[in-house]
């Protein structure tokens, strides 16, 4: 068996049974648009304080949230321009809905785990 933390190493969840490990970190973050296989699910932990510079959108796919430790705003930004707004309590798993714009502020403490279909993942800044 082989054990190691999704802080560091990510995995990728293949669709057909497979998993596949690798290096994590701000070097990954670099190369992600270079990685084809960050197209599919990724699963990591990652952990923050402050607010999102950025709202991230996946139009692909769902994105599973876990908020494992500390505590954070999350707000959500519908198709037809509703906003719903969370404040998790930790052990709290939130969906993200496909094509929905989500962004994390007022974090402290913040340790997450993420699962992630990628596919198209995009960003705009904080108006």
């Amino acid at each position: 068996m082989t054990t190691f933390d999704l802080e560091n190493r990510y995995l990728f969840i293949d669709g057909v049974g497979g998993v596949k490990a690798t290096p994590g970190g701000a070097a990954f973050w670099r190369t992600v648009g270079e990685n084809p296989d960050a197209a599919g699910t990724l699963v990591t932990v990652g952990t923050g304080e402050g607010d999102w510079p950025h709202w991230e959108m996946h139009p692909e796919g769902e994105e599973v949230l876990v908020l494992l430790e500390g505590s954070l705003h999350l707000t959500f930004e519908h198709p037809d321009g509703r906003r719903e707004s969370f404040d998790p309590e930790p052990g709290a798993t939130i969906i993200v809905p496909r094509g929905v714009w989500h962004r994390a502020e007022r974090q402290r403490g913040v340790r997450m785990l993420f699962i992630t279909f990628g596919a198209g993942t995009t960003h705009r800044p904080v108006a």
